[in-house]
């Protein structure tokens, strides 16, 4: 018996009735974003604005599925798919986006007759009703998802109109498709839209922010506006899907919930610190939307981490929060290495790496910078995501990733944008025989129809088809024109991607190195202001005692508002070095006809009066000048009052 045979009875298949399928999402394949009444959404613009997108890529035409739409379904048909989820352009059914704004009638019908395509080919559909695309119009009118009070009415709205018209074709819905992104990428960093953070490179203030509504007047907020988003993201989530609790399911009998999107993250090595670093960076990544909805509370990391930047649920939001997703939807890409240290809020303060401590990659390079496969990660993170809930496995999207532009093809199908030519790939291939060989009872749709006919998968400019799909097995055309369009240039393009993501590293660092010499700046003005106010309150001090001491002299000195001294110098005598007590004495000396006598006639004996009462008539003793306060040298005018 081979080993493949072996490994094969070991192997325990899928369940009969897994739903296989794939995944896109409305920008990413529909174009015709003026087409069939459509608004235009926060994406229509960004993609258009220089260097959004890696490769100037827009919208526009995208994968034209829009139109063709019909030829999509055939293809996915041919494949042997059993689910396709997709997304809803908020904007192509109610364009402006509000609960009083106008619905789009064309934008029904078209997604209707989509719906109705897939379940005629035995298709499941699952219909995301939010992938990224926000109204422009609710962005312009009070700040999107930055306005919680707003934004959930509208959302809620918007639901309860899908509800309406597809409930009765549609029994798996998703409110939200990765919230993370919109939050982190829209808000944080700024790579998404609406392209906000606190970069005003990549994020300028509005050049007239009075025309603006007060939310938008700044490029934005990293610190704040990603957890404002989240928080509204949830409550908009959990009031979607109260509105189909109480008012659908009980007789459109679907389900709903919400897709998150969670890379898992082993520790770098056996340090215990680098298993902490894991955890917290899966708190900030998957933690931040599944524990409100399946626990009832924010991790607890990220309340340490972000303290009162992190908005806090009401009783009542909570109660609608907790629960509110029938299922644990989930996208993952890759697993990372998680080493304790950084300073990446978004990544829970934590390093990521994909390289191993003995230098080797932990798993297989993919054309993405950011992307590497390892199957043992994955299985970690079910065992992981276990304890929350049962996962619903959603694969990542098969069309171009909104940000990446054109560049970075995902999915099974290439299409050549310039012809809208659909190629399946060699993973088409292998997935189908995949589902087959693994999915118990699975069967594709036409085998052992030999009568099945080949359906044409894409055409040459002269009509020629490239590629046909015959009774499930894929034929290939040789020529070197096809070679050439279904093998990109595969090591530029990775280089590119590795750039790109070293430049957005560098770039985080150097907002991070920034951001940490303003706070040093801020620290050293607290320093500043510290001393200067240590010195102010010692100039208040000393202020404060000179008060007291000029209260004492004015206290002393209305004691002795009652005396008046006279003098009758001239300014000859004041001039002159004598004592003037001194000369008051010559003189009346010289009067008498004595100027030897030591005592005059007029003056009391000294041994006839006291201290307090001797005086010179017209003149003043030195006693007296000391009580006064006089120094003894003062010369005073002719005559003073006090």
């Amino acid at each position: 018996m081979s080993t493949d045979a072996s490994l094969a009875k070991l192997v325990k298949k899928l369940p009969e009735g897994f739903l296989a399928g794939f995944a896109t999402a409305a920008f990413q394949i529909e174009g015709s974003t003026d087409k069939g009444g459509r608004g235009p959404s926060i994406w229509d613009g960004f993609s258009r604005i220089p260097g959004k997108t890696l490769d100037g890529g827009n919208g526009d035409v995208a994968t034209d599925s829009y139109r063709l739409w019909r030829e999509d379904i055939a293809l996915l048909k041919k494949y042997g798919v059993r689910a396709y989820r997709f997304s809803l352009s908020w904007s192509r059914i109610i364009p402006l986006g509000g609960r009083n704004d106008p619905i789009n009638p064309e934008g029904i019908k078209f997604y209707s007759d989509f719906i109705d395509g897939l379940l005629e080919a035995k298709i499941t559909p699952f219909v995301t009703l939010y992938h990224w695309d926000l109204p422009q119009a609710l962005h312009d009118r009070y700040g999107g998802w930055l306005n919680k009070e707003e934004i959930t009415q509208d959302f809620a709205n918007y639901a309860k109109v899908c509800f309406e018209h597809f409930g009765d074709r549609v029994k798996h819905w998703l409110t939200l498709n990765e919230p993370w992104c919109v939050a982190v990428l829209g808000y944080g960093r700024g790579v998404f839209a609406p392209g906000r953070s606190s970069d005003r490179v990549r994020s300028p203030d509005p050049v007239n922010p009075d025309a603006v509504h007060p939310l938008l007047r700044t490029g934005g907020n990293s610190k704040t506006e990603p957890y404002i988003v989240a928080h509204s993201l949830l409550i908009s989530h959990a009031h979607a899907v109260k509105i189909y609790r109480e008012e659908f399911k009980h007789f459109q009998k679907g389900e709903i919930g919400i897709t998150l999107n969670g890379d898992y993250y082993m520790p770098y090595d056996d340090d215990p610190a680098n298993a902490t670093a894991g955890q917290h960076a899966l708190d900030f990544h998957i933690g931040w939307y599944a524990d409100p909805v399946y626990l009832g509370h924010y991790p607890e990391y990220m309340k340490e981490v972000l303290g009162d930047r992190l908005p806090t649920f009401t009783p009542e939001e909570i109660a609608l929060v907790h629960g509110s997703s029938d299922f644990y939807g989930m996208n993952t890409y890759t697993t990372c290495l998680a080493k304790n240290g950084g300073d990446d809020e978004f990544q829970g303060n934590t390093i990521y790496t994909f390289t191993r401590p003995d230098g080797t990659d932990l798993g297989c390079q993919a054309q993405c910078g950011w992307l590497q496969a390892y199957a043992p990660g994955f299985r970690d993170l079910l065992n992981y995501l276990y304890k929350v809930g049962p996962p619903t496995l959603r694969p990542p999207p098969s069309a171009p990733d909104m940000a990446d532009g054109y560049g970075t093809r995902f999915g099974v199908t290439y299409v050549n944008y310039q012809t809208q030519e659909r190629t399946p790939k060699k993973s088409a291939a292998f997935l189908m025989k995949f589902f087959k060989d693994n999915i118990a009872g699975y069967a594709l749709p036409e085998d052992g129809d030999s009568s099945a006919s080949a359906i044409p998968i894409g055409q040459t400019a002269s009509g020629r088809p490239t590629k046909s799909l015959v009774n499930g097995h894929l034929q290939y055309a040789s020529s070197s024109s096809d070679r050439t369009a279904t093998h990109a240039p595969f090591e530029k393009s990775r280089l590119q991607n590795e750039v790109l993501r070293r430049a957005e590293d560098i770039a985080r660092r150097e907002e991070s190195v920034a951001q940490r010499e303003e706070d040093f700046a801020t620290r050293e003005l607290m320093v500043a202001l510290k001393e200067l106010v240590r010195r102010e309150q010692a100039v208040s001090r000393r202020e404060e005692r000179l008060v007291a001491r000029e209260k004492e002299l004015l206290q002393r000195e209305s004691s002795v508002a009652g005396i008046t001294v006279s003098f009758n110098f001239s300014p000859a005598e004041i001039e002159t070095d004598l004592n003037p007590v001194d000369r008051l004495i010559s003189s009346k000396k010289a009067a008498n006809g004595n100027p030897s006598s030591a005592t005059p006639e007029s003056v009391p004996s000294p041994s006839t009066r006291s201290d307090d009462t001797a005086f010179f008539e017209n003149g003043v003793t030195t006693h007296q000048k000391l009580v006064l306060g006089f120094p003894d040298n003062l010369h005073l005018p002719s005559s003073i009052a006090a």
